[in-house]
């Protein structure tokens, strides 16, 4: 889902992808358990208790793919991170996007210049869960094939 193709991207909202992602953690963490998975992650337990009930607001990539790497049918997390920016990459290289159209087109929280853009895309700069469904549905609605 993560790195999967929007299949209808004009059928979902930006937010539908980013709840769909929340949703996946949020029930990662519930099969888990917040104890659990506190030991195995950089995350305290009331944080993790609060993405399982929804609150995964500020959650970036990189936490993300840390809650991820929790379940079994996922890769490791630093492995997954890769996975998502090369994902991002070759969609962009595909629909023949660059940086400072996704600044133009994307309307992020924080209103992120192009090279913020290109510094989380390349890991240099932490990148929000809602800033990576923005950009992986735009790219999705972009992309001809």
């Amino acid at each position: 889902m993560f790195t999967e193709e929007i299949a209808e991207p004009e059928a979902v909202s930006p937010a539908e992808v980013r709840a769909e992602y929340e949703a996946t953690l949020e029930a990662i963490i519930d099969a888990y358990g917040v104890d659990a998975a506190a030991d195995e992650t950089d995350f305290d337990a009331d944080r993790l208790a609060a993405i399982r009930d929804g609150d995964a607001e500020a959650i970036t990539t990189e936490e993300a793919a840390e809650v991820l790497a929790l379940a079994e049918d996922w890769p490791p997390a630093e492995d997954l991170l890769l996975e998502m920016q090369d994902h991002v990459m070759l969609q962009m290289s595909s629909a023949v996007v660059d940086v400072d159209s996704l600044a133009t087109d994307v309307e992020f929280e924080d209103d992120l210049s192009a090279k913020e853009i290109q510094q989380r895309i390349e890991g240099r700069h932490p990148m929000t869960l809602d800033e990576y469904a923005r950009i992986h549905h735009y790219l999705a609605s972009e992309n001809p094939w």
